[in-house]
Parts: structure tokens; C-alpha cells; sequence
């Protein structure tokens, strides 16, 4: 299976918040934040390993600045790690000012997708190449947050947890 890189899964969704986005101080809902943001995510995972994905799991989630309405929102997914089955999809979330065109970065998050097939059994997934620096430290960054969700869901026991153990003790 060939490798593929970061730009290649990119996927970019904007959307406006409208007053049923809202919550009662006029802030979009963070539900309806996480679901743009799963669909953003679930799209750049597909087209990674070009098969059918479930999410897996939503491994961090920052609500960093409200989002008002009538914004324009922009999310910006693309794959930072691909594992055996599984891609580590990060979305960083942007407001447009409607006079400028300037974005900001107000959120953002990182989920896990599995590929399955018509059984929902899951299939391999093409490697990273990270090019960017960005994409370069959040590719190495990744075996760690996985390590982290897999002893958080009682999958992986914290003494195996070798990338995380290298952060708090030297051989």
C-alpha cells in the first residue's frame, strides 16, 4: 500500500452559524461545532484510505474562543498519523472576519477513524509522510496520544505505554 501524505486528506468546510446554531447568549452550540467537525474529519479519513470510516473515538476537543452568530466558520482536517486500521485526524477550527478575510484559529480537535469494510471489520490504512513542520511534530506526537486513549479505555495496560513512559523517566 502505497504512502500518502498530510495535503492529500485535506478538507476544508465552511459554514455560517445561523440563530438555530446558537445558544441562549448567541454562541454556537458545541454540539453543533463537534458535528462539523466529525463530518470535516470523517471526510479527510475517507479520503486517506479511501474506504468507508467510522469514528473511533474524539481524543481532545478545545473550545478556545466562542464562536458568535452569524460567523463564518471555517474546518481545516487532514490526517497527522495513519496506523495499522486507524487515522489520527486533526481540525483546527477558524473564524473569518466578514471586512478583513483574516482567519483566526478559536478551536480545535483531534479524533480517531477506523476503515472498515461491508462487515465492519477493519482494514489496513496507508502510511503518513508528514512534509511541514507542523505536520512533522504532530505526526511524532500522535503514538503518544494514542498510548494515552488506549490506557484511558482500559485497551492498553500503562506499563506498555513505551512512548509515554520515555516523557517521565530516562533508562
Amino acid at each position: 500500500m502505497k504512502s500518502k501524505t498530510p495535503s492529500q486528506s485535506i478538507t476544508v468546510n465552511t459554514e455560517v452559524v445561523l440563530p438555530n446554531d446558537t445558544n441562549h447568549v448567541g454562541n454556537l452550540f458545541g454540539g453543533k461545532l463537534m458535528q462539523w467537525v466529525d463530518i470535516t474529519a470523517a471526510i479527510a479519513a475517507q479520503r486517506h484510505s479511501g474506504r468507508v470510516v467510522v469514528t473511533a473515538s474524539i481524543n481532545h476537543v478545545s473550545f478556545d474562543k466562542p464562536i458568535v452568530q452569524n460567523s463564518i466558520v471555517t474546518l481545516e482536517a487532514k490526517i497527522s498519523r495513519a496506523f495499522s486500521t486507524s487515522m489520527e485526524v486533526f481540525v483546527d477550527v477558524f473564524v473569518e472576519n466578514t471586512v478583513t478575510g483574516e482567519k483566526t484559529k478559536c478551536n480545535e480537535a483531534i479524533l480517531t477513524f477506523v476503515a472498515i469494510d461491508q462487515n465492519g471489520s477493519p482494514l489496513p490504512v496507508p502510511a503518513i509522510i508528514p512534509e511541514t513542520e507542523e505536520e512533522k511534530k504532530r505526526f511524532e506526537t500522535a503514538l503518544r496520544r494514542r498510548q494515552l486513549s488506549l490506557i484511558l479505555g482500559g485497551r492498553m495496560k500503562p506499563d506498555d505505554a513505551t512512548e509515554l513512559k520515555a516523557l517521565f523517566f530516562k533508562d
